[in-house]
C-alpha cells in the first residue's frame, strides 16, 4: 500500500523539474511518516565524482550499519530528482530544528549527489538550482516558508556531528524564499517538442527515462522516436526508454559539450541529425 508522501513526484514535475521514479518508490519506507513540516538537505558524501547518481543503490538499501531507504528523494548532478521512498527514511538522526525533535518524521530528506570534497565544490550550477526550487516546491505544497528547511549539519546533535551539505545553508534559503515569492526567474524549460518546420512535417518529442516515445505530430506508433534515439546511439532499438539509453545518451551529450542530462529534446536530435546524416 502506497505510503502518503505520494504526491512528491506531482509536485517536483510541476515546478518544472526532472523526476525519475525508482521502482517500487510507492510502497518503499520504514513505514508511515507523520506530519511532513519541513525538509533536510544532505549531500551523500561517496565516491563516483563525474557520475550522475551512483550512491542511488545505497539511498534504496542502505549501509551495513543503517538500513534504507535513507532518503525519499536523490538529486543527482544533472538536476534531475531520483524519487526513492514514499513513506519515512532514515536520514536524519538525533538533532533539533524548529523545535522539532523527530527528523525521520516530520522532515523530507533530499540527498544530493557529492562526495563532500573540494574535488566536488561549487556544485554544479543545474543541480544546486534544482536543488533550490525542488526544496521550494516542496516547502509552498506544505504550506511552509523557506525557515522550514535545515541543512543536515544543522539539525544534527551534537552539534559538529554532521558536515553536509557544504554549501552555505543562510544563502540556500534566501534563494528558496526568492522562489516561493516569484522573485526568481522561472527555469527555462525543454521543449516538449522539436520545432515544427514548414508543411506540418512529423516532428520528433522530447525523450527521457521511462519514455515509450509517444506521437509528437503525426500518426506515429509508440515506441517508434525511443527506436529511433537508440539506433542513432548504437543501441539495439527496443522502443523503451530505460538505463542503457540514458546512459548512451549522457556520454552522447558529454563528448558534444552539452549538459549531460539524459534528455533527448530539440538540441539531441539535431546533433544526432548530424551524426548519422
Amino acid at each position: 500500500m502506497p505510503f502518503s508522501l505520494i504526491w512528491l513526484p506531482h509536485v517536483l514535475k510541476e515546478a518544472g523539474l526532472k523526476v525519475a521514479l525508482v521502482p517500487g518508490w510507492e510502497e518503499r519506507g520504514r513505514g508511515e511518516v507523520g506530519n511532513t513540516m519541513g525538509v533536510i538537505c544532505h549531500h551523500t558524501a561517496t565516491p563516483g565524482k563525474g557520475k550522475n547518481m551512483p550512491t542511488l543503490g545505497i539511498l534504496i538499501n542502505g549501509r551495513p550499519d543503517l538500513p534504507g531507504p535513507l532518503s525519499q528523494l536523490g538529486l543527482g548532478r544533472d538536476g534531475t530528482y531520483y524519487v526513492v521512498a514514499s513513506g519515512r527514511c532514515n536520514h536524519a538522526g538525533a538533532g533539533v530544528w524548529q523545535g522539532l525533535t523527530n527528523g525521520n518524521a516530520n522532515f523530507i530528506g533530499i540527498e544530493g549527489e557529492n562526495t563532500g570534497g573540494h574535488d566536488d565544490f561549487p556544485w554544479p550550477p543545474v543541480q544546486l538550482d534544482a536543488y533550490h526550487r525542488g526544496v521550494a516546491a516542496i516547502l509552498k505544497h506544505i504550506g511552509r516558508g523557506a525557515e522550514f528547511c535545515a541543512g543536515h549539519k544543522e539539525y544534527a546533535l551534537p552539534h559538529g556531528r554532521k558536515s553536509d551539505p557544504d554549501f552555505g545553508m543562510d544563502a540556500f534559503r534566501s534563494a528558496v524564499a526568492e522562489i516561493m515569492n516569484g522573485s526568481r526567474p522561472p527555469p527555462a524549460l525543454i521543449p516538449a517538442i522539436e520545432p515544427v518546420p514548414a508543411g506540418g512535417a512529423i516532428v520528433r518529442p522530447t525523450l527521457r527515462r521511462n519514455a515509450s516515445g509517444g506521437v509528437a505530430t503525426g500518426d506515429v506508433p509508440s515506441g517508434a522516436f525511443t527506436r529511433q534515439l537508440q539506433r542513432a546511439l548504437g543501441l539495439e532499438p527496443v522502443g523503451a526508454f530505460g538505463p542503457k539509453t540514458e546512459a548512451a545518451l549522457r556520454e552522447f551529450q558529454r563528448s558534444r559539450g552539452m549538459v549531460p542530462d539524459g534528455i533527448a529534446g530539440p538540441k539531441v536530435w539535431a546533433a544526432l541529425d548530424g551524426v548519422v546524416g
